[in-house]
C-alpha cells in the first residue's frame, strides 16, 4: 500500500490538483492530509471540499493552525497578512465546511504511524520542528516508529536509532529512501500549496508501507494562475508574488 502524505495545502487549488494527479499516477492507494487546508490561497472552499471527499473514502486528516484560525479566529501570533486571509477565508466557507475543519483531530494514530500537523509533544501549541532538538523531542513523545507532520514548509527527514543517535537530511526528490522500522522516523513532506525552499514546485511524499520506502516528490503547477486568483480576491499581493519564487 502506497500512502500519499500531503500537507499545508493552503487553499491553492492548482497545486493541490497537480499533487493529487501525480500521486494517483504514482499508485497511491490511500491518502493522509496533515493540516492547513486554508490560509494564504484563494480557493479555500474547493480545497476543503476535496479533502472532505477523500476523508469520506477513508483518508486520514488532521487539523492545522490555519484551519483552527478559520473557525475560532486568527491567532494573535499570526502575521498581519495571514490574519487578513484567515478573516477572509472564514467568510468564504459554508457552515458544513467550517464544521469539518472544527471537527478535525490535532493528531491521529494508525497502527505504527502518527499523523499530526505541528509536532507530537504539544500539537495544540503549534511549535515548529526546525532542528534535531525539536524532532527528537517529538519522537520521544510517541511510541510510533513513523511520525508524519507538516507546519514546516520545507521537506525534511529526521531519524532516531534505538541507542539515541539522531540524524537528519534534506531529501532528493524522486529518490526512494529506505526507512526501516528498527528506527524512529519523522517525515516533513513540505508544503503542497506554498513551498518555501526556493523551489516553487509543490511538495508531497509517498510512503510504501510494506516496502518501508519513502519518496519525496516535487510537482510543478500553474503558480501564475494561483497567484492571479489571490490578487483578484483582493488578498495581499505578497502572498501571490511568493508563489513564483517558492518563498
Amino acid at each position: 500500500m502506497k500512502l500519499a502524505l500531503i500537507t499545508d495545502l493552503h487553499a491553492n487549488r492548482e497545486a493541490v490538483q497537480s499533487v493529487l494527479d501525480h500521486a494517483r499516477g504514482q499508485g497511491a492507494g490511500r491518502y493522509a492530509f496533515l493540516g492547513d487546508y486554508v490560509g494564504y490561497g484563494a480557493d479555500p472552499g474547493w480545497v476543503v471540499d476535496t479533502v472532505m471527499g477523500f476523508v469520506d473514502q477513508g483518508a486520514i486528516a488532521v487539523g492545522g493552525n490555519h484551519d483552527a484560525g478559520a473557525t475560532k479566529g486568527p491567532s494573535p501570533h499570526m502575521r498581519l497578512d495571514a490574519r487578513r486571509v484567515i478573516e477572509w477565508t472564514h467568510a468564504q466557507l459554508s457552515p458544513r465546511q467550517l464544521g469539518f475543519l472544527e471537527g478535525l483531530p490535532l493528531a491521529k494514530t494508525d497502527g505504527d504511524m502518527l499523523f499530526v500537523h505541528a509536532n507530537a509533544f504539544a500539537p495544540a501549541e503549534w511549535e515548529y520542528i526546525q532542528s534535531r532538538i525539536e524532532a527528537v523531542r517529538s519522537l520521544h513523545a510517541t511510541p510510533c516508529h513513523y511520525t508524519f507532520c507538516g507546519h514546516m514548509h520545507e521537506p525534511k527527514l529526521f531519524h532516531l536509532s534505538g541507542t539515541g543517535k539522531a540524524g537528519d537530511f534534506v531529501p532528493t526528490p524522486g529518490v526512494p529512501i529506505p526507512v526501516p522500522s528498527h528506527r524512529q522516523w519523522l517525515v516533513i513532506p513540505g508544503s503542497a500549496g506554498q513551498p518555501r525552499d526556493g523551489n516553487p514546485a509543490a511538495c508531497y511524499a509517498m510512503f510504501d508501507i510494506e516496502e518501508q520506502m519513502l519518496t519525496f516528490h516535487r510537482v510543478p503547477y500553474d503558480h501564475e494562475t494561483a497567484a492571479d486568483k489571490i490578487r483578484q480576491a483582493g488578498l495581499p499581493a505578497a502572498l501571490a508574488d511568493r508563489l513564483a519564487h517558492g518563498e
